[in-house]
């Protein structure tokens, strides 16, 4: 009786096989593996690998791309060689080591010989990283057609609500995996990190997915005693791709008048098909037919990690007394789906049924691409608030001046066309902007001194600071910010106007060797009060502060800290800003959110399921494949499209892909009002009642025959 009772037990838990619980772990540790690290990958090509927007978003687009390609290859696997279980297991495998090897290629130290904080040779990052991206890319696509399949094979007969119900708690591990994930991972790459020098800690962000793929697949493994294990038996897709393949060399063959015409191009695979075969063939290509129009709308979609995160690097993420960072407004869209589905479920598909209107599947998904469409004119229009807040750089052929005073008395600027009284230690108002040509000359005067000229090569199309504390004592520094300091960050420069060398340490950070009257380079910091250090090469007296704290930093902006000594001897800081923070806030990137996940609720869940319940039962891992190749397509229209990188406003790209999807929308729309819905069950079991028909026939035959053949004998 012991016996028996554990045996039920394992086999059964609340009504459910108790193999299915380790799958539902298993793919929400999955989904926070993937959707964490993917959550760092437009910030980590950018930031740590230096990579300019366009190269960035074209890299993470193909990588979504191939993760949406893969699922082919492990479908084919498989189908055909090893299973779904060893398929899972030896691809998790793969993706486990990716998600270490991407890990390991986040660590500044692994290059940094000089222990500066920066790589020393970047190309062995890039080739890692792309090394794990390709190994993620298979592993995570090869197991994406297999979990879901497995788990719904576990259950028996009659346990069709169960297995309705095992799909929405798999839903549901998907989006907490990535809520979760897209939460941890952001903050933990804020995080300073290092063995030499610190900086931010992509080895941890990375890290933590990588432990959490090993997690998975260990749950994954632990349960296989209990799994319902089936034997591969033979690929669909390669039967559906030879039928395919057949038929249209046969018409190609018979192409002449001379052969009659057949009522649909696939009848022409009678010769070597069965009826059956070519019947679920032809309603496999009518769905993917429907299917052409589709990855417009994930090429949208797919932008929440890459073009709109890099929108946020411009904004302002202070919500009251919280940060958000970039990266994390995408959990935005995570949690909106845990809310917006059951009441798309329970509220609003009721209502429009009570309204009488026939909400069809295909003009759910009408809907969802038009709400998605709306959402990019959205962004668009925060693109507009955002570019009205941003300083104007120099153009290519231009140059930007500004004047900086660090002396002990008035100083005359004049420059062609108008003359600058700079007071000390002030700076003036803005860059004043010159064309290469009009810069003929730039003099220095102060009263009861000779007039001093300028001679300085200026770099065009870049910003330049003229320092002055003497009739002719002067310093041209160039600048090298000539965009919004990138993802929010803000940048700090140091102007020594001692007599003599200094070292600054800045919250870990060390400006190294600030000469005389000089300026640093400018160094990067996220928001929040950084403290620093002054180290002098002349002893700074033991009465006097040297620890110093910055103002509260925000978001985007750049800071000049002068330096000088006072006549105690002890170090006086004097702050300039050369470029405002972030003022739109991140909040107004809500509204566009909203649309795109309610166009997804409307249009991925509503085309998962039409694409099963117009499948033939032996052709839903065929339209399963073609839903997923259409998020690949996606992807791949924007690889296009921020490749060629002809679109210098980012609104108006924006506005392109909205226009896009709207063209493709109605086109859709078009498309939809000719389909019929089928019943495939209904189809397949006409078959099924011919089938025996005609063994029933034969068996008659064989019942007549019988006697009159031992009578002859």
């Amino acid at each position: 009786m012991f016996h028996s009772y554990t045996v039920s037990f394992c086999q059964d838990c609340f009504g459910y096989p108790v193999s299915i619980f380790f799958i539902v772990v298993n793919e929400f540790c999955e989904r926070f593996s993937y959707y964490g690290m993917r959550a760092l990958l437009i910030l980590y090509f950018s930031r740590f690998l230096g990579w300019d927007d366009n190269l960035s978003t074209a890299i993470y687009h193909t990588f979504v791309a191939l993760c949406y390609l893969t699922p082919i290859l492990g479908a084919l696997i498989a189908d055909s060689w090893l299973g779904k279980f060893k398929t899972i297991v030896s691809l998790s495998i793969v993706y486990t080591i990716g998600q270490a090897v991407t890990a390991v290629s986040s660590i500044t130290d692994l290059t940094d010989f000089n222990h500066d904080g920066t790589p020393d040779n970047l190309s062995v990052h890039v080739a890692l990283s792309m090394i794990g991206l390709g190994l993620i890319a298979l592993g995570t696509g090869g197991i994406k057609p297999c979990v879901s399949a497995f788990g719904g094979d576990q259950f028996e007969e009659g346990q069709e609500k169960q297995r309705n119900r095992f799909f929405s708690i798999f839903y549901l591990a998907i989006n907490a995996g990535s809520l979760l994930s897209t939460i941890i991972t952001p903050i933990l790459r804020v995080q300073q990190c290092g063995i030499h020098s610190e900086q931010a800690c992509y080895p941890l962000a990375f890290g933590v997915p990588a432990a959490l793929m090993a997690v998975s697949l260990i749950v994954f493994v632990v349960g296989s005693g209990m799994y319902k294990k089936f034997q591969p038996q033979g690929n669909v897709m390669a039967k559906v791709v030879k039928c395919i393949g057949f038929a249209l060399k046969n018409r190609f063959r018979h192409r002449s008048k001379a052969f009659p015409k057949r009522e649909h191009w696939l009848d022409w695979a009678r010769e070597k098909y069965d009826e059956r075969l070519i019947s679920q063939i032809k309603m496999v290509t009518r769905v993917m037919f429907l299917y052409i129009p589709l990855p417009m709308f994930w090429a949208l979609f797919d932008q929440q990690g890459s073009r709109w995160t890099l929108q946020a690097t411009t904004m302002s993420g202070k919500f009251g007394l919280i940060e958000i960072q970039p990266d994390q407004m995408q959990t935005v869209n995570a949690i909106l789906i845990v809310i917006m589905v059951p009441i798309m479920d329970a509220v609003v598909y009721p209502l429009i049924a009570k309204c009488g209107f026939n909400f069809t599947s295909l003009k759910k998904m009408t809907v969802g691409m038009f709400l998605a469409s709306m959402a990019f004119v959205v962004a668009a229009i925060v693109q507009v608030e955002i570019d009205k807040t941003l300083p104007v750089f120099p153009k290519q052929n231009e140059v930007q001046v500004k004047v900086l005073n660090i002396g002990n008395g008035n100083m005359t600027v004049s420059f062609p066309g108008m003359e600058v009284i700079q007071p000390q230690m002030t700076q003036t108002n803005t860059f004043r902007t010159f064309g290469v040509d009009e810069l003929t000359s730039i003099n220095i005067s102060s009263p009861g001194s000779p007039v001093t000229p300028v001679t300085y090569n200026f770099e065009q199309g870049h910003r330049h600071t003229l320092l002055v504390w003497a009739p002719n004592y002067y310093r041209v520094v160039k600048d090298g910010l000539n965009q919004k300091p990138e993802k929010g960050e803000n940048g700090i420069r140091f102007i020594n106007s001692f007599d003599e060398s200094f070292n600054i340490t800045m919250d870990k950070k060390v400006y190294v060797n600030v000469t005389s009257h000089n300026a640093s380079e400018y160094q990067f910091f996220s928001s929040g009060i950084k403290r620093f250090e002054i180290h002098s090469t002349q002893p700074i007296p033991q009465i006097c502060v040297n620890d110093f704290q910055s103002s509260r930093l925000e978001f985007g902006s750049a800071f000049t800290y002068v330096i000088r000594r006072q006549d105690t001897g002890c170090p006086e800081l004097h702050v300039f800003e050369d470029i405002s923070p972030n003022t739109v806030n991140m909040a107004l990137q809500i509204p566009q959110y909203f649309l795109l996940t309610c166009g997804e609720v409307v249009f991925s869940i509503t085309g998962l399921e039409f694409s099963y319940s117009q499948a033939p039962s032996n052709m839903k891992s065929v339209l399963q494949a073609g839903w997923l190749l259409t998020v690949a397509v996606g992807n791949i229209i924007v690889l296009i499209i921020a490749g060629a990188g002809q679109i210098s406003e980012q609104w108006a790209e924006y506005i392109l892909f909205a226009a896009l999807l709207l063209v493709v929308c109605i086109i859709f729309a078009i498309m939809a009002r000719f389909y019929t819905y089928i019943n495939p069950a209904e189809i397949e079991a006409q078959f099924d009642n011919e089938d025996e028909k005609k063994n029933l026939e034969k068996m008659n035959i064989y019942s007549t025959m019988a006697p009159v053949s031992q009578t002859q004998m």
